[in-house]
């Protein structure tokens, strides 16, 4: 760590991470971060040293000239931010790096060691990834955990996949091992549309987030920026035959296999947001 700071009394926190890289396509992980942390104007709180962590020819440092005229080199370097959300009565520690190239397993063991010095007592994962996903159906998220009481809270179910992971995967793991209860939230975005960002994504990940911790998130500028990427994402596809075609096919093929059930479970958790939203109870 580059500097320690004494961590201040927190109220019962939770802690929401992402990593940009394997983990995070069309960044759209590492945006709901950067969102939160816009929202809700939360503080630095601590910064790790980047040293160990990473490959500084994959993941190169950048240098930019301040208004004073000076030269600073900016390190890729994992950072916490504290922040204390208006509407809800929990605080939140939001964790924002690159995916580490070295030493993962002491990677997150400091991130680990700092969220139980906090009393984080829940850890929820971001991710995104490719898949064949029409973009004029709402992005699919997909969520796991294997804590009973995070079960059943947001209706969830433990993983069965089997393959490469990633770090979100290791740091949700060790949290487990460590007594923290952790969750993990995935949105596919359309691999046809893959250029970063995509707020549609994002903005899918919020909503999921939100039901995950059961309480009202803000949208800000999100609603607008997915609107405007919709309305792009519609114009290419109009100028091009063989992807309106390609598009065509995955909606015939979404739209048959997603039952009628799904799809009122997805009205249900809508309007349960909404409510959220307006400062009502659902129940």
């Amino acid at each position: 760590m580059t500097s320690t700071p004494d961590i201040p009394p927190l109220r019962d926190p939770w802690m929401v991470a992402a990593f940009e890289g394997w983990n995070d396509a069309a960044d759209a992980a590492s945006g709901v971060v950067d969102h939160l942390i816009d929202e809700w104007d939360a503080e630095l709180l601590i910064e790790l040293d980047p040293e160990d962590y990473y490959d500084f020819q994959v993941h190169r440092p950048q240098v930019r000239t301040t208004d004073d005229g000076s030269r600073v080199i900016l390190w890729p370097s994992p950072q916490i931010y504290h922040a204390r959300p208006p509407r809800l009565d929990r605080d939140v520690l939001l964790l924002r790096a690159p995916e580490p190239n070295f030493h993962w397993k002491a990677f997150c063991s400091t991130v680990l060691g700092v969220a139980k010095l906090a009393g984080v007592t829940e850890l929820v994962t971001l991710g995104a990834l490719l898949a064949d996903s029409p973009h004029t159906r709402p992005v699919p998220v997909t969520g796991s955990t294997s804590d009973p009481v995070m079960i059943d809270r947001m209706s969830m179910q433990p993983s069965t996949y089997n393959g490469p992971i990633g770090i979100t995967s290791v740091l949700g793991e060790m949290a487990s091992q460590e007594g923290i209860a952790a969750a993990s939230l995935w949105a596919a975005v359309p691999h046809y549309l893959a250029e970063p960002p995509c707020p549609k994504a994002t903005l899918a990940l919020l909503g999921a987030l939100e039901d995950a911790i059961g309480a009202p998130l803000p949208q800000g500028v999100l609603v607008e920026m997915s609107e405007a990427w919709q309305r792009g994402a519609e114009d290419l596809t109009s100028h091009d035959p063989e992807i309106a075609e390609y598009v065509e096919a995955l909606e015939n093929e979404r739209d048959t296999s997603e039952l009628p059930e799904a799809s009122g479970d997805a009205i249900a958790k809508e309007f349960e947001r909404y409510l959220r939203r307006r400062n009502v109870d659902p129940e």
